[in-house]
């Protein structure tokens, strides 16, 4: 037998570790029971229409009476996910989970019927919602349980169900239908959606049964055979944000095979142009239903035309890092299905929950830290040593998925300080200002609007900083909102120099001659410069700034400056002049409402990296952005003595340290520019 050169022994024993992980614990795989770790299983059912953390709060509000609001999620650990589950979906039913209505007068089935082709065998999530005020037992498939009173209990059903002794009629979670096949072919790799009139997704044998943000279900691949009702089916398919969707409805013969000849339409050829857009947060394994192997990764890269993909190894909640077998192996290589448009690399994300977490792209191998402050041990070392390991390894370090509460431009620091173990960047304006990080993802998955806000504020500062993208996709989930979602939902776009390896794609990063976006093409120019350019100029010059976009999603465009917005107006393309008096930044921002094109759910949104303006020599440092740092820090060393883990008071004093080292940093900035 030949060796898979996707396989290489040690990945699939982890493989293997980690199926048996989900067979035992279910998609939580035995973590421990962190808030994040339990709405991971409860989303498996609650899709982006369902509040979890909100009836999550309910819960344990209801359970501690007399904790304050801004307390509760410390004990989000706590809640009953199931009970959370019925109480978000308020009386809805989902397509994999039916519900039976447990009633003072006896119990009713409630379910969205799904269609089984032949004699094929059915299984489905069954809700059990009781409004009763005792105990009440109900045996699923031959297996007794209990639901307290008023409880709720998620359970999976095959052939029965019996309520005190007696059968309930389980017709209304499935019908029969002929089978009949289609073979979906582009030409080329594609993102595939096959869908009944039911909103029920069809996948070829053996591939994970994935929905993205939008809920559609989704595949990879071309030339593919899905075996699908004999009914009206709507195919669709797409290629990643640099493409069009096309969509088609066939009514397949019964017992008969359908070809569909379908493709998307190219919208813009970034490479062509010399960009490449990379995702530089994705996870192989993460828990989920499926634990992934490295061919599902190159089947979603080429789907989506994604010209980079750094999956990075990390843990959950515990010691383990999943991942860290492949990383390994493949540390520093391209990984096996890499060619000259598509790049594929393992990385890292460095983990602390209550300081932030890190993202290493290019490591030349392994490091020897992943994460801090799980299981009760100490938020020690500070992230900065992390980051000096990560860059002594090759790598381009940034912080991932940053803020998560809204935030605007004006919101002092403890707007997005001040809540708990978030996983919120906290030490980034220490780290940024030491030099030691090299970007910020403003594309990610949480709030990207207060995250724009952060950066905006930290470049205004004086902090270097490249806007980057990492949508923290799990291709081992299969239903989880933007988790679910194919890699490269969001991308950042760096100008690279010459063909696309490792090395030219980070060297363009760490120049800052990126763009980040959720799908629109943004282009900026000041002077005819670009992203990561510094112009030096006398002061009161005179700069045209222009900024273009491609992509119909787009509502509005922007340019900025370290004063503020300078000029807006509708998609296409933007010009402005202005007079430099004094030290700034040009940055262009593009934004539209909700859009199919979005997977994120604050809608379409694009930021560039600046194009720095130096005047008389002086490099931006704006008092108010300087100033606003330093209130951070001020903040931050009273977050952690209050909420941080330290076994010796050296270890909150290294932190301590290197706040003071960022605020000589930022106060020489505030110095007048001939004694900095």
């Amino acid at each position: 037998m030949c060796d898979d050169p996707l396989l290489p022994p040690a990945v699939a024993a982890a493989l293997a570790d980690y199926r048996s992980l989900r067979d035992t614990h279910d998609v939580r795989w035995g973590e421990p029971p962190l808030g994040y770790v339990v709405q991971a299983w409860a989303t498996v059912f609650l899709d982006n229409r369902y509040g979890y953390w909100a009836a999550a709060l309910r819960q344990i509000a209801g359970r501690h009476p007399g904790v304050p609001p801004e307390d509760l999620e410390a004990h989000l650990g706590e809640v009953d996910p199931d009970r959370v589950v019925r109480d978000a979906l308020a009386g809805d039913v989902l397509d994999n989970l039916a519900a039976l209505r447990l009633t003072p007068g006896g119990c009713l089935l409630e379910a969205e019927t799904q269609v089984v082709l032949g004699d094929r065998p059915f299984r489905t999530g069954l809700l059990l919602d009781s409004s009763r005020d005792e105990p009440v037992t109900v045996v699923v498939d031959g297996v007794p349980y209990t639901v307290g009173p008023y409880g709720a209990k998620v359970v999976e059903v095959a052939e029965s169900v019996l309520v005190g002794g007696r059968p309930v009629e389980l017709s209304p979670l499935s019908r029969r239908a002929e089978a009949a096949v289609i073979r979906v072919r582009a030409g080329f790799p594609c993102r595939w959606s096959v869908m009944g009139a039911n909103g029920q997704g069809w996948y070829p044998q053996g591939v994970p049964p994935k929905r993205d943000a939008h809920r559609r279900p989704y595949f990879h691949g071309d030339d593919l055979v899905v075996e699908v009702p004999a009914e009206p089916i709507t195919v669709g398919v797409a290629r990643g944000m640099e493409y069009t969707t096309a969509e088609l409805v066939v009514t397949p013969e019964a017992g008969a095979t359908t070809l569909v000849e379908l493709a998307p339409e190219r919208l813009y050829d970034s490479a062509a142009r010399g960009w490449y857009g990379g995702d530089l947060h994705v996870h192989l394994n993460w828990m989920g239903e499926e634990p992934a192997a490295p061919v599902l990764a190159a089947a979603a890269q080429h789907g989506e035309d994604l010209h980079v993909l750094n999956l990075v190894a990390g843990n959950v909640a515990g010691e383990r890092v999943y991942d860290v077998e492949a990383l390994r192996h493949w540390a520093g290589k391209d990984l096996p299905w890499s060619d000259d448009r598509h790049l594929a690399r393992l990385g890292v994300e460095y983990r602390n929950d209550l300081i932030g977490h890190c993202t290493a792209f290019g490591l030349r191998e392994p490091p020897r830290r992943y994460h801090s402050g799980f299981l009760g041990t100490a938020d020690w070392p500070p992230n900065a040593v992390a980051l000096e390991e990560l860059r002594a390894l090759g790598g381009v370090t940034g912080y991932g998925h940053p803020f998560h509460t809204p935030f605007g431009d004006d919101d002092p620091p403890d707007v997005v300080l001040d809540r708990g173990r978030s996983c919120a960047a906290r030490e980034i304006v220490a780290d940024a200002a030491l030099g030691l990080i090299d970007t910020l993802d403003v594309l990610n998955h949480s709030s990207i609007a207060a995250t724009a806000a952060v950066y905006r504020r930290l470049i205004g500062a004086g902090n270097r900083l490249a806007v980057t993208a990492g949508t923290d996709a799990v291709l081992s989930f299969c239903r989880r909102g933007t988790a679910s979602s194919p890699p490269g939902w969001e991308r950042v776009y760096a100008n690279v120099a010459g063909p696309l390896t490792a090395e030219s794609y980070a060297e363009a990063i760490l120049l800052g001659r990126t763009f980040a976006t959720t799908g629109p093409w943004l282009e900026l120019t000041v002077n005819g410069h670009g992203p990561g350019d510094t112009l030096e100029l006398p002061p009161g010059q005179r700069v045209e700034i222009a900024v273009s976009s491609i992509g119909p999603e787009v509502e509005t465009l922007e340019i900025r400056t370290a004063d503020g917005v300078l000029a807006q107006g509708p998609p296409g393309r933007l010009t402005a002049f202005v007079e430099v008096r004094e030290p700034t930044y040009v940055v262009a921002v593009a934004s539209g409402p909700p859009h199919p094109r979005s997977m994120h759910r604050s809608g379409a949104y694009a930021h560039t990296s600046p194009v720095y303006v130096d005047v008389a020599g002086g490099h931006v440092a704006r008092e108010a952005d300087v100033r606003w740092c330093l209130a951070w820090l001020e903040r931050l060393e009273a977050v952690l003595r209050e909420s941080g883990t330290f076994e010796t008071p050296g270890q909150l004093g290294d932190h301590l340290a290197l706040y003071e080292r960022a605020r000589e940093v930022y106060r020489r900035r505030l110095a007048p520019p001939g004694v900095r």
